[in-house]
């Protein structure tokens, strides 16, 4: 059992073919609403693939808690966590040009994720094989869930986005850890490079279509991406890490994790939308016998 403790949001996007500068007004091509938010796109990425997920989080009473917690429910998301409350359900406004996303999050119920709320579904997180995290939840709550991991000896995948909420004291706590380059680079003021080698089989630092990267204690090991023809890469991140607790939870290496994560992932960007793209299993194990 994976347990997943995020963030729940709707994805409002906008397409344009010109970036607006400072006081512009310009016209964009598609407008759209999407099920999203980091914890909620990787527990429906590794859902998808056939883990038993369950999530804890919070969305508003009103119309979007509703649509987002129905759409967890369909994709088999276990949503017996989810607690709705007086606070808006959280949006994340998201600009897309050129193939490249520019992000606005509003945590609103969100930051009801609170320790009270840990507490209240601790017999959910005592059954999990893994916890996963993200930092779109209050810290406070991830101080909180580390400590109760820790104690439980449950092993926890921390994506730490946005990179700016992160804090230091957390990577021995954590089993591994999944920056991007430049959140690598944020957090530890390094070249990912050099933390790596720090950290052996703990970070695995995403590079984009370049795949990803981690230390095995004696060297960098570089696991290719999937070169495929990018239509949003909104999801990628959040698909790489479902997939990666997906494959580790199922016995797989690092190194086998990773490369499944990356073909997973590049599926995941040939369609619109964070979740939209997502690929069931059958699809990626198609893709990964393509490449022999």
């Amino acid at each position: 059992m994976i347990t997943i403790i995020g963030s729940i949001n709707m994805d409002i996007a906008i397409q344009t073919d010109i970036f607006p500068k400072q006081g512009e007004t310009v016209l964009g091509n598609l407008f759209t609403t999407i099920p999203g938010g980091k914890g909620a796109n990787q527990a429906v990425a590794a859902a998808r693939l056939g883990s038993n997920v369950q999530m804890i989080g919070a969305v508003g009473q009103d119309a979007f808690g509703n649509e987002l917690y129905m759409n967890l429910k369909n994709e088999n998301v276990h949503v017996g966590g989810i607690q709705k409350t007086n606070n808006s359900t959280g949006i994340a406004n998201i600009l897309l040009h050129n193939n490249d996303n520019r992000i606005i999050v509003v945590p609103g119920a969100n930051f009801d994720v609170d320790q009270k709320m840990i507490d209240d579904n601790m017999e959910l997180i005592q059954q999990s094989s893994l916890v996963m995290l993200q930092l779109e939840i209050p810290v406070e709550t991830i101080d909180y869930v580390l400590k109760v991991c820790e104690d439980l000896a449950i092993p926890v995948l921390l994506n730490p986005a946005p990179a700016a909420n992160f804090k230091n004291e957390w990577i021995d706590k954590v089993t591994y850890l999944t920056p991007n380059e430049t959140e690598c680079e944020v957090m530890f003021g390094e070249d990912y490079e050099t933390v790596l080698k720090q950290y052996p089989n703990k970070i695995i630092v995403t590079l984009g279509g370049e795949g990803a990267a981690y230390f095995d204690g004696n060297q960098i090991i570089k696991v290719s991406g999937y070169k495929t023809k990018a239509v949003d890469t909104t999801g990628a991140g959040d698909t790489f890490n479902g997939a990666f607790a997906h494959a580790i939870i199922d016995g797989k290496s690092i190194e086998e994790a990773v490369q499944f994560a990356n073909v997973t992932a590049s599926l995941s960007v040939e369609k619109f939308g964070a979740q939209g793209g997502m690929p069931r299993i059958e699809e990626v194990l198609m893709r990964l016998e393509e490449m022999k």
